[in-house]
């Protein structure tokens, strides 16, 4: 027994362990028994799509599920399921897409066209809904306009029109000719169709039509010729052809803003955004078609105002257009996969951002979600669902759209049995706190066995506290609480409804809970459920609750209207309302001027009130409140209403007449002020009469214009002039009469005034009688008079007055007060020079008494006592190379500088180069503007005036600002190009800077080639570093034409090639060196007086007579010089010791650097010459051009260049100096004589001319262009004058004898005049060429001198060049030539007993002359 006892026993026990084991693995399995979130998601979605009537089309939807559950394929049209079952035309492909064979598509019947949407489903679990998409059907082709005939001048800007059904712009092009025509960026297609042709050229001729294709049949528009003429120069009104249009695109796609304008000069055309002047950017924003601005991949911050500037150098036009750049919805969070048990409240999360803001709206299951008690919007797009219950399963969607476009997401909701527990982690991130508070981690939620009891029911639940909106719960601990740390839940329902709620206690162990958000007056029904550690225990009996009533209220008035009878009155009505609890006494109508934003009311005692007195054309908001014995009831929403227009009733503000010319004048004016405009100003009248006449003239103006220019007017005849506004209701009424007088002819308007001729001021104690006299020059428009006064400074206060006025009275003074008077002449260009006065005004105890006061003035403003304080803190910030923006404060204004009322400023401007005094002004409303138009690198001062009503402030303070460079606009000018002389084989080229350099020159670069028509590339090029203005090429080719451009550059880059200027290099080597070779193969010099070898060439007397002549002509020739020497020197004596001092101060300074250019003047020879074979005076050939302009950069030259000198000279370099100076103004003296060869030692030094100076001094003057030096002491040389002449003493040039001693060396000839006649031919006649001076773009043609042999050397001849030499050597040292950049030299001066001692030389000469030519 015992055995089998204990047997029982062990059974018992294995059989209890099994159970447990059992139990506890059951738990574990219900515990992990949460599904799994189903993979179910759209792969593609539908798209819009435009379809061609008759062709097959294709919506697209495909979506991702488990494998075991394939997801199936429905479609919505227009919100409703479609039947496909037995439709032919349309079916649904395998993977989900909408496939249509051919769209159906008629005027009245389009089945095809509408909004579709696919819904993918899975059995038992649940549906999701995608995107939506619209179908379009493109209609038949249609032209609302089409292209017509035009004539388009070659550079300019033309639009052919093609406007087609806007759906069927992208199947147009154009066709040229009936040849496709290709886009380019002179040619674009505007959205509208249309074709803008830009920078016509003749090839652009030709027929011209849009062909629309690719939607059924093609369909042409008519064709239209296009001529193209050349451009005449005649000046074209400046004007568009055509504006941007306000426009609203999608992020990431494509605008094009069209603008093209027409006129001549050809206007250009750039863009702003805001204020700002808009930038291009490489690839995204650029101007396309010559004007129109197109935008790719747009972006958010592309949004705004743009502004289309064309402008040329006569006139400027703008236009405007918005761009709003919408933006597709994109979701921030997205609703997320939720577990959740039955009675507890989630919340879907939802966050999107899009522009315009998205609107959001969900769906379960592909059905729209309801918002009610239990389903309801927080958060603005959160879904909250309160009480779940398992019909809640499945899946939720967030669709959020906007005009953009349209997305979704869905997220899937699974409700759990009570006994399993919630997944842990991740925590749900979408549930409520309360619903948080009933999740519990571990084993919470596992029913208990024997060995884990859940409490019982909780106790005496009763309601401590009723309400109307909510209701207090009390209980007590259950009688089997089976632990001591409880928590409770306390589930509510409304009575009869199955959707229950839950909400938990805070804390373990309360026993007290307060429900909220109930409905007043409504039976609710509550059981309340304990926890413990094993889970929730038994729920305890219903309670069923009413809340309370609430106090009735009178609720909104329904069926509010509100029409406007009157332009100053508003009739309203409405309903009595549906809920309240009593009779209504009252209502309060409350109204809001919309303008102003305060909110008054009045009372009413029915349901109608018509509201009057109110403003004019002016938007209320009314709402109605109903009162009871209770209260105040609940409001209306507002009604809003617009009071009827009216006619104006008041006149247009700020008329003011601006005389343009003798048959017209410019009238401007403001808008009446908002309150008197009482609706939209369509236009404005004016009304003018001639003189007193009673007739009037009226015109109309266009639009909402603000200024008339009046034409055909009588010219010196006074007009007057006022102006009314209109409106549809009717006119206004007129400004006061304005009058004007036109100009007796047409005036110059071009320049600003001249200096009034004369300004005179009489002080009194208190005031100032100022009188003046008109500028001198009455050619010159002047508009009125501008008068500055002040103590110490004359822009204290300003004051304008008519142009008539003679006169005006300064009032208001302070007595014994020192005041400073300025007056100024002004028209439309600006202000003229200013005429200043000072005075004082007299002692408090004098007497004011003015005749003045005897005759009453014909118009004299009354200075404003308060004249208005100027604008501040001006402030110029350069933007580009031609634009700056002008900023500026105004302290007359609120703290918020906000402008209220109808003020407006005056900017002027104008550059600080002296000699330009053009002054411009703009007018504008804002406290900024922009300045475009101005030259690159150029200063520029700004100042800005006030002006409000018929009151002005006084200019600003002045604020500076420098344009930005810009790359050189026009090319170096005054190309010239010269060969060097000597160097055959180099050519020197000199050129001016551009005239337009648009900043600091840095260089040049000189293009040369002997192909005029060569690639640029293909030119040989020369740089040239810094701001030098010449430069040399060496080693050119011999007989050979080239063509040299010149190109400046600064810092932004290189300007523009000048034009090609030909230089052809000589034949063979210089004739100067042709003469050395000569003169080194002559024959040797024979004694006495025995002719040459060459018998044909006799170089001695021919006969008897002709050694008579000559002997007639040489004592002539001395008489003659003998009296000028004698009268220089007379004058010489008689000058002053002052004058001395003066020409030894000149003496002393001629070696340095100096600018004298009128010593040009002092330079001018003699007007006569003698001519030595006739012995008769004859008038000089004076130059074309008294002052000619040198190029005054001078060639650099170096060492090489310099010929070694003579080695007999060197002993004595001031001989050496003068002898070359002599020899080198024979040289260049106009002689057609015939002149001895050129021998080996002759040479070119210090040119100088021996000039009678009317004073008694004498002036060195050089004609050559860099002749070499033979001394390297003796700097290089430029000429002084390219047309100076030689002196007529020069024409007694002495024959150069040959010196055998020394060997001949390659150096310049020395050409001479023989003093015998010749009455042959020379034996080895040859020819010299003077240099050439190249002085803007002239070249000086070079004088031929015949060049004959020497004659045989005679012991006279001898004696005679010795005596010359010792004169020579007597001179003073030959001045030093001026420096480089000084193209004349300053004349050297004598000493009136060094000039004795020089006449004293010149007689001994005269006489040993004289015994030569008396000699038997």
């Amino acid at each position: 027994m015992a055995e089998r006892g204990a047997l029982w026993l062990l059974c018992l026990l294995c059989l209890t362990f099994l159970r447990t084991d059992c139990a506890a693995a059951k738990h574990v399995d219900k515990g992990s028994a949460a599904h799994p979130f189903s993979p179910f998601w759209f792969t593609v979605e539908p798209q819009d799509t435009l379809a061609v009537r008759g062709n097959p089309a294709l919506l697209n939807c495909s979506a991702h599920s488990d494998g075991a559950t394939p997801a199936r394929i429905t479609w919505k049209k227009d919100g409703t399921f479609m039947s496909l079952v037995s439709d032919e035309r349309r079916r649904i492909l395998p993977d989900g897409s909408l496939f249509f064979s051919h769209i159906t598509h008629s005027k009245h019947n389009k089945p095809d066209e509408g909004i579709y949407q696919c819904v993918a489903t899975i059995d038992n679990l649940g549906s999701i809904s995608s995107r939506t998409a619209r179908l379009s059907v493109a209609g038949s082709p249609r032209f609302s306009s089409q292209p017509s005939a035009a004539t388009v001048h070659v550079g300019d800007s033309q639009v052919l029109a093609c406007e087609v059904n806007s759906d069927l712009v992208q199947f147009t092009h154009w066709e040229r000719d009936r040849r496709p025509l290709e886009p380019s960026a002179r040619m674009i297609q505007l959205p509208s169709g249309a074709l803008v042709i830009s920078n016509a050229s003749e090839a652009d001729a030709g027929l011209y039509r849009c062909v629309v294709e690719n939607v059924g049949p093609a369909k042409a528009s008519d064709e239209a010729q296009l001529q193209t003429v050349p451009e005449t120069g005649e000046e074209r009104k400046l004007e568009f052809l055509v504006q941007p249009t306000s426009v609203t695109k999608v992020m990431g796609s494509t605008v094009l803003l069209p603008c093209a304008a027409t006129g001549y000069p050809v206007p250009h055309i750039h863009w702003m955004v805001g204020d700002k002047l808009l930038e291009e950017s490489e690839g995204r924003i650029k101007v396309v078609g010559g004007g129109s601005l197109q935008i790719t991949d747009l972006v958010e911050e592309d949004a705004g105002v743009y502004t289309c500037v064309a402008e040329n150098s006569n006139s400027t036009a703008t236009s405007q257009a918005e761009l709003t750049v919408q933006v597709p919805p994109k979701f921030i969070k997205r609703p997320a996969n939720t577990y959740a048990h039955e009675s507890m409240d989630i919340v879907f999360e939802c966050d999107v951002s899009g522009s315009p803001a998205p609107t959001v709206k969900w769906v379960k299951n592909g059905d729209a979600v309801i918002p009610s008690d239990y389903f309801k919007i927080i958060k603005e797009h959160n879904l909250q669902v309160l009480g779940l219950v398992k019909s809640d399963e499945g899946f939720y969607q967030c669709l959020a759209e906007n005009d953009a476009g349209n997305i979704q997401s869905s997220a899937q909701l699974i409700i759990l049995d009570h006994d399993l527990a919630l997944p842990s982690f991740p925590p749900p991130p979408s549930l409520t706190p309360n619903t948080t508070d009933h999740v519990t981690p571990g084993s919470g939620g596992v029913s208990g066995g024997a060995a884990s009891p859940t409490p019982s029911a909780p106790r005496d639940v009763v309601a401590s506290l009723v309400s109307t909106r909510f209701v207090k719960l009390t209980w007590r601990q259950p009688a089997e609480p089976h632990g001591e740390l409880l928590t409770y839940s306390v589930f509510y329902s409304q009575d009869g409804a199955s959707r229950e709620r839950v909400v938990n206690t805070s804390r373990p162990g309360d026993m007290l809970v307060t429900i909220q958000n109930l409905m007043p007056d409504t039976r609710y029904r509550f059981r309340v459920v304990a926890h413990n550690i094993n889970g929730p225990g038994e729920s305890s009996a219903v309670l069923k609750v009413p809340t309370q009533a609430e106090v009735q209220v009178p609720g909104p008035a329904p069926n509010l209207q509100a029409v406007s009878n009157t332009p100053t009155s508003v009739s309203l009505s409405w309903d009595k309302p549906l809920t309240g609890n009593g009779d209504i006494l009252s209502y309060k109508l409350y109204y809001t001027d919309r303008t102003v934003g305060s909110e008054q009311d009045v009372d009413v005692d029915g349901q109608a009130y018509t509201m009057s007195g109110l403003k004019k054309n002016t938007e209320y908001s009314f709402r109605v409140v109903a009162n009871n014995k209770h209260g105040s009831g609940v409001s209306t929403e507002d009604v809003i209403v617009r009071t009827l227009s009216d006619s104006p009733s008041a006149p247009p503000q700020n008329l003011t007449l601006e005389v343009q010319n003798s048959k017209s004048i410019m009238l401007r004016w403001q808008p009446p002020p908002l309150s008197g405009q009482n609706g939209e100003i369509i236009s404005y009248k004016i009304r003018y009469r001639k003189g007193s006449r009673k007739s009037e003239s009226a015109v109309i103006t266009a639009g909402t214009e603000l200024y008339k220019l009046i034409e055909g007017l009588d010219p010196g005849t006074e007009y007057s002039f006022r102006v009314s506004a209109i409106t549809v209701n009717g006119t206004g009424p007129n400004t006061e009469w304005t009058t004007a007088e036109t100009f007796e002819s047409d005036l110059d308007e071009s320049r600003v005034p001249d200096q009034p001729s004369s300004l005179h001021v009489r002080p009194l104690v208190n005031s100032i009688v100022v009188s003046w006299t008109p500028p001198e020059n009455q050619d010159i428009v002047v508009r009125g008079y501008s008068i500055g006064y002040g103590i110490g400074s004359p822009h204290s206060q300003t004051i304008k007055v008519d142009y008539k006025q003679r006169y005006y009275t300064i009032e208001n003074l302070n007595p014994s007060s020192q005041y400073v008077i300025t007056l100024k002449a002004f028209n439309n260009v600006g202000e003229g020079i200013p005429v200043y006065e000072s005075t004082a005004t007299r002692a408090q105890s004098d007497p004011d008494v003015d005749l003045y006061e005897l005759f009453p003035a014909p118009y004299t403003p009354v200075p404003d006592h308060t004249p208005m304080m100027p604008p501040v803190g001006v402030q110029a910030s350069v933007l580009t190379h031609d634009t700056i923006k002008v900023t500026w404060a105004d302290n007359t204004l609120p703290k918020n500088q906000k402008i209220t009322d109808n003020r407006f400023y005056t900017v002027r401007w104008k550059t600080n180069i002296p000699a330009n005094t053009k002054v411009k002004m703009a007018n504008t409303s804002s406290l900024s503007h922009i300045v475009t138009g101005l030259k690159p690198n150029t200063l520029y001062e700004f100042s800005v005036m006030l002006t409000k009503g018929r009151r002005a402030s006084t200019w600003s303070m002045t604020a500076q600002g420098t344009t930005f460079e810009s790359i050189p606009s026009s090319p170096p000018k005054d190309v010239t190009v010269v060969s060097k002389e000597n160097k055959p084989r180099t050519i020197i080229v000199n050129w001016q800077p551009p005239s337009e350099a648009n900043g600091k020159i840095t260089g040049y670069i000189i293009y040369y080639s002997t192909d005029v028509n060569a690639e640029v590339h293909d030119w040989v090029i020369e740089p040239v570093v810094g701001n030098r203005l010449t430069h040399q090429i060496q080693e050119l080719t011999l007989d050979t034409t080239y063509y040299f451009k010149i190109q400046a550059r600064n810092s932004k880059g290189m300007g523009p090639m000048s034009d090609a200027v030909l230089f052809r290099t000589p034949k063979a080597e210089s004739s100067d060196k042709m003469a050395n070779d000569q003169a080194s193969n002559l024959p040797p010099k024979l004694p006495g007086n025995h002719p040459p070898p060459d018998p044909g060439t006799p170089l001695g007397v021919g006969s008897g007579e002709n050694h008579i002549l000559v002997i007639v002509i040489i004592v002539s020739v001395g008489a003659f010089t003998i009296i000028v020497v004698v009268v220089g020197a007379f004058l010489c004596t008689r000058r002053t010791t002052s004058h001395q001092k003066k020409k030894r101060a000149a003496s002393k300074s001629s070696n340095g650097s100096h600018k004298y250019k009128g010593n040009s003047k002092d330079l001018k020879p003699p007007d006569l010459w003698i001519h030595h074979e006739r012995l008769e005076l004859k008038p000089m050939d004076k130059s074309p051009d008294p002052n000619p302009v040198m190029t005054e950069t001078p060639i650099p030259r170096t060492s090489q260049d310099i010929t070694p000198a003579d080695s007999g000279l060197e002993s004595n370099p001031h001989l050496q100096q003068r002898r070359n100076s002599y020899r080198e103004s024979v040289r260049n003296t106009p002689s057609t004589e015939p002149l001895p060869p050129a021998t080996a030692s002759s040479q070119v030094s210090c040119p100088s001319e021996i000039l009678a100076d009317p004073e008694g001094s004498y002036h060195g003057s050089s004609t050559t262009d860099e002749e070499p030096s033979y001394s390297s002491n003796l700097p290089p040389h430029r000429s002084a004058h390219p047309h100076a002449h030689a002196h007529p003493l020069k024409s007694f040039a002495v024959p150069a004898i040959p010196v055998s001693s020394h060997p001949s060396y390659e150096s310049p000839a020395l050409p001479s005049t023989p003093l015998l006649a010749q009455t042959g031919p020379p034996t080895h006649p040859h020819v010299v060429k003077t240099a050439s001076i190249g002085t803007l773009g002239r070249t000086r043609t070079p004088m031929i001198v015949t060049v004959p042999n020497a004659p045989p050397e005679v012991p006279e001849t001898s004696k005679m060049l010795e005596d010359v030499d010792s004169v020579l050597a007597s001179l003073p040292p030959c001045p030093s030539p001026a420096p480089r950049s000084n193209p004349v030299p300053l004349p050297q001066s004598y000493e009136p007993d060094e000039l004795t001692e020089e006449m004293a030389h010149l007689e001994g000469l005269m006489k040993d002359l004289n015994a030569i030519t008396t000699a038997p």
